[in-house]
């Protein structure tokens, strides 16, 4: 429903004239959600078996913290050691993780510089296309499942706020949990997109010659979501530090089938400046 959704409003956007350009500049947004609803009907657990012993004693071997009750991995440890300021610091960044880049693409789109809109939007689709193969490669469950549920998958558990859900009491608004209760796959941590999207965002925010408090504030938050992420139980540092990879594999790949196009098309990006 979701998919059948996001193509009607596409479809109706680009037969609208005034935002035709607009629609299409945003082509890999609507493509990138389309995809992502997709999941539902084709879960990669289907295609794959699912980590979560290996990648929970990876985690421990790598970067456990010592404790008198034993090694724990830093979830569990940050679900011991929490306070306030960080809960509410971490729902704020991790709020940030989607709605930042698509208004750094409306925000390129309407000062005119149409052509990184565009080269930006794409480039996002790209890091997100190698992410979603990461995903059925190697199904792989969070943190917060293996401290929730044991070792031993469950298929079609629901999702699961962690230690975001101290953000919601904080604020006394069920954000969270609306947002984790539609989740598509609970099985899809690796590599963890969270970590690379704010990423791309301020590589992109630097390329184009934003200001610089523009690409500081950007990659601020980008290190938050990096934190909350694991502060949270969400994903693993290994997750994270796979997330930033493919961030950075994504992005030149694309920026060199980009370069090779305009020597093709010399002017394929003039239709989106002015």
């Amino acid at each position: 429903m979701d998919c059948l959704l996001i193509a009607v409003l596409f479809a109706i956007f680009v037969a609208i004239k005034p935002t035709r350009r607009f629609t299409l500049c945003m082509l890999p947004w609507f493509l990138f959600g389309f995809i992502y609803s997709s999941f539902n009907f084709y879960p990669n657990y289907e295609f794959h078996s699912i980590d979560v012993r290996g990648l929970y004693d990876a985690e421990k071997a790598l970067f456990g913290i010592n404790t008198a009750a034993g090694r724990l991995i830093p979830g569990e440890w940050f679900a011991i050691h929490h306070c306030a300021v960080l809960d509410f610091m971490a729902g704020c960044f991790y709020l940030c993780w989607v709605p930042v880049p698509i208004a750094f693409t409306i925000y390129l789109y309407f000062i005119h510089k149409r052509d990184w809109a565009n080269r930006f939007a794409w480039a996002f689709l790209t890091v997100n296309l190698i992410g979603f193969i990461g995903y059925y490669v190697h199904p792989a469950a969070p943190p917060w499942y293996a401290m929730n549920y044991g070792f031993t998958p469950v298929l079609h558990t629901p999702g699961n706020v962690a230690g975001l859900g101290r953000f919601d009491q904080l604020v006394g608004l069920n954000i969270f949990h609306s947002i984790y209760g539609k989740n598509a796959n609970v099985f899809a941590a690796v590599p963890s997109l969270h970590a690379a999207y704010l990423l791309v965002t301020t590589i992109y925010s630097v390329m184009s010659h934003r200001r610089w408090y523009t690409s500081c504030l950007f990659g601020f938050i980008c290190v938050g979501i990096w934190f909350t992420a694991v502060y949270t139980g969400h994903h693993y540092c290994i997750d994270v530090i796979l997330g930033i990879l493919t961030a950075i594999v994504g992005t030149v790949l694309f920026e060199i089938i980009w370069r090779k196009l305009h020597k093709v098309f010399p002017k394929m990006g003039a239709s989106y400046t002015y």
